[in-house]
C-alpha cells in the first residue's frame, strides 16, 4: 500500500480561493456575487465576469444594454468611463460587504436602466 502525500488532501476541506471583483478589484462576499454579461443577453452576449451586486447595479445605472454591447463590453472599456472611475473610487474605500444602491451618476441624462 502506497503511503498518502501531505500535499494530498481532500477537496472537501479545501477553502476555495476568494471571488474578487472584476470592476473594483475587492473580495466579494458569497452573497454580494452577481455575474455581469460583458454583452447583454438581450444583444447575445454569453460571457460573464463575476462582479460585488453594488457594482453590478452601478454599470446598469450608469449604461443602457445597447451602450454596453456596442462600446462597453470589455471591463477595461467600461473602466474608461468617468462615472465609472468615481465610483470605484468610492467603493474602495468601503468593505467587501458592503451594500448600497446604486446611484444615477449622469444625472437625468436619460443613460442606463430604467
Amino acid at each position: 500500500m502506497a503511503r498518502k502525500n501531505r500535499d494530498d488532501f481532500d477537496s472537501e476541506h479545501e477553502t476555495p480561493p476568494p471571488v474578487i471583483c472584476a470592476l473594483c478589484g475587492r473580495e466579494t462576499p458569497e452573497d454580494q456575487q452577481e455575474a455581469h454579461h460583458l454583452v447583454p443577453k438581450s444583444k447575445g452576449g454569453k460571457q460573464t465576469v463575476m462582479l460585488h451586486r453594488v457594482c453590478h447595479d452601478q454599470i446598469h445605472a450608469i449604461f443602457t444594454d445597447a451602450q454596453l454591447a456596442k462600446k462597453f463590453s470589455t471591463i477595461d472599456a467600461i473602466l474608461e468611463d468617468e462615472a465609472v472611475q468615481k465610483f470605484v473610487t468610492w467603493i474602495k474605500t468601503k468593505p467587501p460587504g458592503f451594500a448600497d444602491s446604486a446611484r444615477d451618476a449622469r444625472g437625468s441624462s436619460g443613460r442606463g436602466r430604467r
